[in-house]
C-alpha cells in the first residue's frame, strides 16, 4: 500500500511538472476562477457553516411555539408490614404467649397524558434571542465574502505567477538558445584566430549559466504549478494571458469610500457589534417577569390488568403561570456585566477592522502605483536592452566589441525581460489586492458567467421551518416592554479612529 502511494505521488509531481496530467479544465482565468468558486475546500466549508449558522435562526424562532409532549408510565407498589398477636399464659410464667407474622398489599397502575406550553410574554427573551441570531447570520455571510474573496486573490495570484513564471522559462530557453549559438560562433572565430582562447572560455561560462537558470525556472515553474493546483483544483496547462481586471479608483480617497462601506471585514464586525447589543437587551430581560400558557390532558388505570380505566378516568388542565425573578444569587447581575464587557469588545473590535481596512488599502494602492511604475521603466528597459543588444551583436561582427561585451548584453536584456515579467506581475496582483481590500474581489464581478451561490436563498427556505400561523402576534407581543437595545460604549478614541469616522484620511503616496 505504501509502494503504491509513493507511485501514485511520484506521478502527481511530474504531471504538475510537466503538464501530461489528466485534461486542463482551466486555461483562461475566468476558468480558473469558475473551477475554484465551485470546488475550493475552505469557500465550500465556510458555506457549509454559513447553512448551519442560518439554522440559529430556525432554533431562535421557536421561543414563538408551544412545546408539546406525550408521556405515559406504569408503576408497581408492595407493602410489606408485621402483625404481632398475643395470647393467654399457657405456661403460667406470667408472660403471654406471642407470635410475629407478615401480611403484604400490592398495587400496579398507569398513566398516559398529553400536555402542552406556549410563552405568551418573556420580556423579550426570545424576540432578542431572534434580534442575535439575525445578526449572526448576517456577520456570517460578511465572513462568507471575505473567504470569498481570499479564494479568488489566491486563485489570481496563482493563475498569474504560473503566467510569470511560464514566462520566464521562455525567456531562459530563449537565452540558452542564444548563448548556445554565440558558443558555435565563438569557437569558429577562435578555430581561425580571430578571437582568443578567453573568448571561447567567456561563451562556455556564460552558456553553463544559463543552463543553472534554465534549471531554477523549471523548479519554480514547477513550485507554482502546485500552488495552482492547490488553490484551482486542477493542474495547469498553457494558460492564456490574464484578462483586464475591473477599475480601480485612481484617487486614495475613493478607495477608502468603498472600502470603509464594503469591506467585509467591517461589515461583518458591525453585524457581530448589533448580536452583541442584543445579547445586553436579553441579559437585562432577565430581571422581568414572563407569562406562560400551559394544558395537560390524561387518565390513570389503578389496575394494569384493567386499562380501560384509562379512558373513563380522564382529566384536563389549562392554566397560565407568571414567573417573576426575584433573588437569582448575583446570577441576573453578572451576566449583564459580561454582555456590556462583550459589546465593549464588539465595538472596539469595529474600530480595529476599519484600522485594518486603512493598512491594507494603503498598501494595496502604494502597490498598485509602485508596481504601475516598474512596469512603465521596465518596458522602457527592455526596448532600449533590445537595440543595445543588436547593436552590441553587429558591433561585434566587424570587430568593435569583444565577445564579452556581447554576453554582458545579452545578460542585461534577459534580465530586463525577467524585471519585466515579475513587474507586470505583480501590478496585476497589486491591483487584485486592493480590490479585495475595497470588498470588491468577488466571484461574480469577475466572471460573470458565474452560477452564483446565494447565502440567502437557504436562509429564506430554512428560517420559517416549524412557523405557526400565530408566531408574527406572539413576536409583536414579546417586544411589548422589553429591555431597548442600547449602543454599546465606544472606547477612547485615537485620532486615527476619529478621522475613519470622519472624513476620509490621506496616507497613499501622492494623495
Amino acid at each position: 500500500m505504501l509502494k503504491r502511494s509513493r507511485v501514485l505521488a511520484s506521478a502527481a509531481v511530474v504531471a504538475l511538472v510537466t503538464g501530461l496530467g489528466a485534461p486542463a479544465w482551466a486555461e483562461t482565468l475566468q476558468e480558473a476562477i469558475a473551477l475554484a468558486y465551485q470546488t475550493n475546500p475552505s469557500l465550500l466549508a465556510q458555506r457549509a457553516n454559513q447553512r448551519a449558522l442560518d439554522e440559529t435562526v430556525v432554533q431562535a424562532r421557536s421561543g414563538l411555539r408551544p412545546t408539546l409532549s406525550a408521556s405515559a408510565g406504569v408503576d408497581y407498589t408492595r407493602n410489606d408490614f408485621p402483625t404481632v398477636t398475643q395470647f393467654v399464659d399457657t405456661n403460667n410464667d406470667g408472660v403471654p404467649d406471642t407470635q410475629v407474622s407478615s401480611s403484604s398489599s400490592e398495587s400496579d397502575g398507569a398513566t398516559v397524558g398529553v400536555s402542552l406550553s406556549q410563552n405568551i410574554w418573556t420580556a423579550g427573551r426570545t424576540t432578542l434571542a431572534i434580534d442575535q441570531a439575525r445578526a449572526g447570520v448576517m456577520a456570517g455571510r460578511e465572513n462568507l465574502r471575505e473567504i470569498e474573496q481570499s479564494v479568488m486573490l489566491s486563485v489570481i495570484q496563482a493563475y498569474v505567477n504560473v503566467t510569470r513564471d511560464m514566462e520566464i522559462l521562455r525567456i531562459r530557453q530563449e537565452n540558452l538558445a542564444v548563448l548556445q549559438r554565440q558558443l558555435e560562433e565563438t569557437s569558429a572565430r577562435f578555430e581561425v584566430g580571430e578571437i582568443t582562447r578567453t573568448d571561447v572560455a567567456q561563451a562556455e561560462a556564460s552558456l553553463a549559466q544559463s543552463e543553472a537558470d534554465l534549471a531554477n525556472a523549471q523548479a519554480q515553474l514547477s513550485t507554482t504549478r502546485a500552488a495552482y493546483a492547490a488553490v484551482v483544483g486542477q493542474s495547469p496547462s498553457d494558460l492564456e494571458a490574464a484578462p483586464v481586471l475591473p477599475t480601480v479608483p485612481n484617487d486614495f480617497d475613493a478607495a477608502m469610500e468603498v472600502a470603509l462601506t464594503r469591506n467585509p471585514g467591517v461589515l461583518s464586525a458591525t453585524y457581530s457589534l448589533q448580536a452583541a447589543e442584543a445579547a445586553v437587551a436579553a441579559a437585562r430581560a432577565e430581571y422581568l417577569p414572563s407569562v406562560r400558557a400551559t394544558a395537560s390532558y390524561g387518565g390513570t388505570a389503578n389496575d394494569l390488568g384493567n386499562l380501560s380505566e384509562l379512558a373513563d378516568r380522564r382529566s384536563f388542565t389549562a392554566g397560565a403561570t407568571l414567573s417573576v425573578p426575584l433573588f437569582t444569587g448575583g446570577l441576573n447581575r453578572s451576566r449583564v456585566a459580561q454582555a456590556l464587557e462583550r459589546a465593549n469588545a464588539a465595538q472596539i473590535a469595529v474600530e480595529g477592522e476599519r484600522r485594518t481596512v486603512l493598512q491594507n488599502v494603503s498598501s494595496a494602492y502604494a502597490q498598485v502605483l509602485s508596481t504601475r511604475s516598474n512596469v512603465a521603466a521596465g518596458e522602457e528597459a527592455v526596448r532600449a536592452a533590445s537595440v543595445a543588444a543588436e547593436g552590441v551583436r553587429q558591433e561585434a561582427q566587424v570587430g568593435l566589441r569583444t565577445t564579452l561585451d556581447v554576453l554582458n548584453q545579452e545578460v542585461t536584456l534577459r534580465a530586463s525581460q525577467t524585471s519585466l515579467a515579475a513587474a507586470r506581475a505583480a501590478e496585476y496582483v497589486a491591483r487584485a489586492s486592493l480590490l479585495s481590500a475595497m470588498g470588491q474581489l468577488e466571484g461574480p464581478n469577475l466572471n460573470a458567467n458565474l452560477d452564483v451561490y446565494d447565502a440567502k436563498t437557504n436562509y429564506d427556505r430554512v428560517r420559517n421551518r416549524g412557523g405557526l400561523p400565530w408566531d408574527g402576534v406572539i413576536e409583536a407581543l414579546d417586544r411589548v416592554a422589553s429591555p431597548p437595545v442600547v449602543d454599546a460604549d465606544d472606547a477612547r478614541d485615537a485620532p486615527i479612529d476619529t478621522q475613519l469616522k470622519g472624513d476620509v484620511i490621506r496616507t497613499a503616496p501622492g494623495a
